[in-house]
């Protein structure tokens, strides 16, 4: 009987060993670009082998992977924003500033002034797919009609009007222009608000500049002053000038009143000196007397029916009881 020869094992080989962590990061890499997560404010848009797929809403979702299936994240529910002439650190959005902010700043004006005009453009992504396929780079797009409306605005008023008092009238033409322009070129955006940051002069006119609104400040706070000392002065002198007219018509009345109740005395005693002239002439006298002698301070009583000296009698002379007189 033949005894049979052993099996021998064969073994894995070292290269077979040296392939398998290969294999495993392969599928690991694999597995984890198969699922993506579309957060709550976004949507994402799929692309298969470059073709538009699907409109993916927010939550977690799995993919073809090896770059069959892209899937790109978009911020619909977010307010983006561009900055022109500064820009601020820490921005999320690329397109937030350029490169080159200084060189947006400078405008001509439409009287050939320069000025310095910094702004921002607050806008949303309305329509994903118009946003990454109708138009090429729309956030650079965005910028470039951004900055050509608003030299345009600019440059159809004064210099006096960017600085002070037209700010919110560039606003909201820019604002109009832009948004007609987007929907032109159908960019998927919807620009919400143009605001106006900083206006100044160029830095060699900007002290000369502030002196001359320094003088206009002042020129308006005089007018602000005299308006209040008007809106104070001319109310109290109307007032015044009703009271004087109340007061001289109360005095008007006063006077005619008073005239005709002189008139109406003066009839009635008329007509009791007609019927009893004597008894009339000396009730008048005796009245009259009654009047003037309290107002006289020395009295002198004479009685013309005497020859002799009359003794002076003080009637205005206090009279003193007995007790009074004792010392």
């Amino acid at each position: 009987m033949k005894t049979p020869f052993p099996q021998v094992l064969q073994l894995p080989s070292a290269r077979s060993f040296s392939a398998l962590p290969v294999i495993l990061v392969v599928l690991g890499i694999i597995a984890w670009s198969s699922w993506y997560t579309v957060p709550s404010d976004s949507v994402a848009i799929l692309q298969r082998f470059g073709k538009l797929h699907a409109e993916v809403p927010p939550g977690l979702h799995f993919k073809i992977p090896l770059g069959v299936d892209v899937a790109t994240i978009l911020p619909v529910k977010r307010q983006l924003k561009q900055e022109f002439g500064f820009y601020t650190e820490g921005a999320s959005n690329p397109d937030q500033y350029s490169d080159t902010p200084r060189d947006e700043s400078p405008m001509v004006t439409g009287d050939l002034n320069v000025g310095l005009v910094e702004w921002v453009v607050q806008y949303r992504i309305s329509e994903p797919t118009h946003y990454l396929f109708a138009v090429r780079e729309p956030g650079a797009t965005l910028r470039d009609v951004s900055e050509s409306v608003m030299r345009e605005v600019v440059g159809d008023r004064t210099v006096d009007e960017v600085l002070t008092i037209g700010r919110q009238e560039i606003e909201v033409e820019a604002l109009l222009k832009m948004q007609k322009l987007a929907t032109l070129y159908t960019m998927g955006i919807s620009i919400d608000q143009v605001q106006l940051k900083n206006i100044n002069p160029p830095a060699p006119v900007q002290e000369s500049f502030n002196e001359v609104n320094q003088a206009q400040q002042e020129k308006e706070k005089l007018i602000n002053e005299a308006r209040r000392d008007y809106n104070k002065v001319v109310p109290l002198a109307e007032g015044e000038k009703d009271q004087r007219i109340r007061e001289a018509e109360g005095y008007r009345l006063k006077r005619i009143n008073e005239a005709e109740g002189d008139v109406s005395r003066f009839n009635a005693v008329f007509t009791e000196y007609q019927k009893a002239p004597a008894i009339t002439q000396q009730r008048l006298y005796l009245e009259t007397m009654q009047d003037i002698l309290p107002g006289v301070k020395n009295k002198v009583v004479v009685d013309e029916g005497m020859k002799n000296l009359l003794p002076l009698l003080n009637l205005n002379q206090k009279q003193t009881t007995p007790a009074e007189a004792q010392p």
